[in-house]
């Protein structure tokens, strides 16, 4: 009875919400422009009749292990709401992994032949409903084949991996909304033949649909795979330390006490030839506790996740992904939660730091897209460290800077054209514009008016002022999605 109600509130909910949701997620579907592909100079990914494509991910780890359909229906209409165009999810967490329905992923071991049993609502037909259900709501599903750790134990051989990447190949080739994930929280040296059987078995039927390998934290899959032929943007994790907490890890890749800088695995990953886009696929999850594994740390909170996301796309990333400790593990009543986690995953879609993510991809697609570039040389004199790092990007006639504590920064106002710039605030939180004033192509000292603290985080934007890209009167940015559309 409790799940009939809960079923009825769901639908009622996602009726409600779909009375208020904007033109743009009520007609956006990405892929009527075409696939994905990466962009001429290799750091964006774009459709193939030129529309850009800012990735916009949330961590959806056990929806097909631990949502029914109703459930999966309603959270993916608050992903479409919010302006999320990826669902990263576990294609199975197990082998077998069983769903809600109590379907087994795979009743004959790696034989596939009898997947479709007749009269029985199983496993994959679940999944087909998830991808589907996506589909029209424009979202793409990032499917990690297999975790890794299942893979690390020895539970999938390298003829098991390519009979699975075959099967998964000739199922969803047609769907045009599949994101391939090779890996899944691992390293790429372990296991490798495992992962490169999959990989391959996968693009030898598969040639539409774009693929990374998603690595351990702390780690990026440009230093396994840069240069594999099957992937086509390298993804980094990461993680879910703060500054200083190694918690007896020996595989870093990043010196002590930058743990919190996700800025240099995108920085380290575009040094590399050839060059491939890059995105940080996991950083700490709002509401984690710090170092993950211990309930009594402090929790991750709506400013940490909205520092990784504009710190990473200001170096170059080409989008971002959001997690949050209980949607990506889909806890509900009945079901146990790890990481400390307690509250439902239903209620966390009103947290702060998932309804704010939206910004970011609207600031992004409202100016010349292709031609940002990372351009730390904005940011005139010596840099902050650590939570007093500003980071800067910029087009030819437009920059950006993130600053997240709101510290005094001077910015070099000459990075790009015309004499005079237009210059305005853009909150990270709300997304609210004000505008500063008309300056002179030189080095200017900024600081919002909020003050110095940590979450007081603003963007400065600067637009040669010959250009109309953003307004003097504007308030907040319109739905820049809607421009690029055709």
């Amino acid at each position: 009875m409790k799940t009939n109600v809960f079923r009825y509130l769901l639908i009622l909910l996602v009726v409600m919400a779909g009375n208020t949701v904007s033109a743009q997620n009520k007609a956006y579907i990405p892929w009527k422009n075409g696939k994905l592909l990466v962009s001429k100079e290799g750091r964006y990914l774009k459709h193939e009749n030129g529309v850009p494509f800012f990735w916009l991910g949330d961590t959806g780890w056990l929806l097909p292990e631990r949502l029914d359909r109703d459930e999966a229906e309603y959270y993916l209409e608050q992903c479409k709401q919010r302006g999320y165009n990826v669902v990263q999810v576990q294609t199975i967490n197990n082998i077998p992994a069983i769903n809600f329905y109590g379907q087994y992923s795979h009743p004959d071991g790696f034989n596939f032949k009898e997947i479709n049993k007749k009269g029985v609502y199983g496993y994959w037909d679940h999944m087909d409903y998830i991808i589907k259900t996506a589909e029209k709501k424009g979202i793409y599903i990032g499917m990690v084949c297999i975790w890794g750790n299942l893979v690390k134990s020895g539970q999938m051989t390298v003829k098991e991996a390519q009979a699975y990447g075959k099967f998964l190949a000739e199922r969803y080739k047609d769907q045009p909304n599949i994101i391939w994930f090779i890996g899944g929280d691992i390293r790429g040296d372990v296991k490798t033949a495992e992962w490169e059987a999959l990989a391959k078995s996968i693009r030898a039927i598969d040639k539409n649909h774009l693929m990374t390998f998603h690595p351990r934290g702390r780690t990026t899959s440009a230093t396994w795979f840069n240069n594999a032929e099957w992937l086509d943007f390298n993804m980094f994790q990461s993680g879910h330390r703060r500054y200083g907490q190694r918690n007896g890890d020996g595989d870093y890749t990043i010196k002590e006490n930058t743990e919190e800088d996700n800025w240099r695995y995108v920085e380290s990953s575009q040094s590399m030839t050839p060059l491939k886009p890059i995105i940080d696929g996991e950083p700490s999850y709002e509401e984690i506790p710090q170092g993950l594994h211990d309930p009594n740390e402090t929790l991750w909170n709506d400013n940490d996740v909205r520092r990784y996301a504009y710190w990473s796309v200001f170096a170059g990333s080409f989008g971002h992904t959001y997690g949050h400790n209980s949607i990506m593990q889909f806890l509900k009543p009945g079901v146990g939660g790890a990481y400390g986690c307690t509250k439902p995953w239903y209620e966390a879609l009103k947290s702060l730091g998932f309804n704010q993510m939206e910004y970011i991809k609207n600031l992004m697609l409202t100016f010349p897209y292709f031609e940002r570039v990372p351009d730390q040389t904005v940011i005139a004199g010596t840099n902050g460290e650590r939570y007093d790092r500003a980071i800067a990007t910029r087009g030819n006639d437009y920059l950006l800077v993130y600053n997240y504590t709101g510290r005094p920064m001077d910015i070099d106002l000459s990075k790009i054209s015309g004499s005079k710039k237009n210059v305005w605030w853009y909150s990270a939180k709300d997304g609210k514009l004000e505008y500063v004033g008309e300056f002179d192509s030189k080095v200017v000292n900024f600081q919002h008016d909020s003050g110095y603290c940590s979450g007081n985080d603003q963007i400065l934007i600067a637009v040669d002022s010959s250009k109309n890209y953003v307004e003097k009167g504007w308030v907040a940015l319109p739905d820049a999605q809607q421009k690029w559309n055709k």
